[in-house]
């Protein structure tokens, strides 16, 4: 049986009784990271007396998930299998789906346990009051790929939540300004780790207040969501951009729902 763990995303004292208990009894562990699982079971040994698994520790990640299936198969029906991500609740934003999804395509018994989690801790700690969100996980790195997907997390009819690097931290701010400097942003640094932090103010306030303030860490950003009314006014900051009118297009097709088509001819014929 393969049963999903998962693990402190900071706080080693956040690991459950039933991870623990499951980490002794695993006949193999499946790990996002190898060091980073035997760097946590060697603390909880040493910490909460783990008897530290005599066990094949195996990688399995977005590199290679495919292919460790076809060497692993067998022995997630005649094994207690574990799973664990880096830091937190598996699967989520995490390789650890492609063992779910061959789990149920094969009738294979599985099991995930609950546990700790950034983006519901951030919601939780936001003081945001709709109750409800959508999660964008990481946006794309750079280009009009991370644009476009940042504008939809704008226009999400829900609250957005976003992790972010710190090193790219900056830049999502900047953007963000770009397109409208008034939105409310609620930032979580470093959660349940001696230096977390909690930040929430109008995106160009924070922006300013970011230069000169240590944004090492991990982040989870949560942008609030707008009125429909408010909206059209990232509707003309995509019309003053200053792109090419194929890349605009798209924009605002993925904005209004219009055809890439239609916009493009409107555009072009200004």
């Amino acid at each position: 049986m393969l049963t999903f763990v998962p693990t402190p995303i900071g706080n080693p004292q956040d690991i459950t009784i039933r991870a623990i208990k499951l980490f002794e009894e695993a006949e193999l562990i499946l790990c996002e990271d190898t060091r980073e699982t035997k760097r946590l079971l060697r603390l909880l040994e040493s910490r909460f007396n783990l008897k530290y698994p005599n066990v094949d520790f195996i990688s399995f990640n977005e590199h290679n998930g495919q292919d460790r299936l076809l060497e692993i198969s067998d022995k997630l029906t005649d094994l207690k299998v574990i799973y664990v991500s880096d830091a937190g609740m598996p699967v989520i934003s995490d390789p650890g789906e492609i063992l779910v999804e061959h789990c149920q395509e094969n009738d294979i018994k599985y099991d995930v346990l609950p546990g700790a989690n950034a983006l519901t801790t951030a919601y939780a700690a936001s003081g945001f009051k709709e109750g409800e969100f959508t999660f964008f996980a990481f946006l794309p790195h750079k280009g009009t790929n991370r644009r476009d997907a940042l504008i939809k997390a704008l226009n999400s009819k829900t609250n957005a939540i976003l992790y972010e690097s710190p090193h790219r931290l900056l830049k999502l701010l900047t953007e963000i300004v770009e397109i409208d400097e008034t939105r409310e942003l609620f930032l979580a640094k470093e959660l349940t780790k001696k230096f977390q932090t909690y930040y929430r103010n109008n995106a160009k306030y924070l922006l300013e207040e970011f230069q000169s303030i240590n944004i090492r860490g991990e982040w989870v950003v949560i942008i609030r969501a707008k009125d429909e009314e408010q909206k059209v006014l990232v509707y003309d900051d995509i019309i003053n951009f200053d792109i090419p009118p194929k890349i605009k297009a798209k924009l605002l097709s993925r904005l209004t729902g219009k055809s890439i088509k239609e916009l493009y001819n409107k555009l072009i014929q200004k």
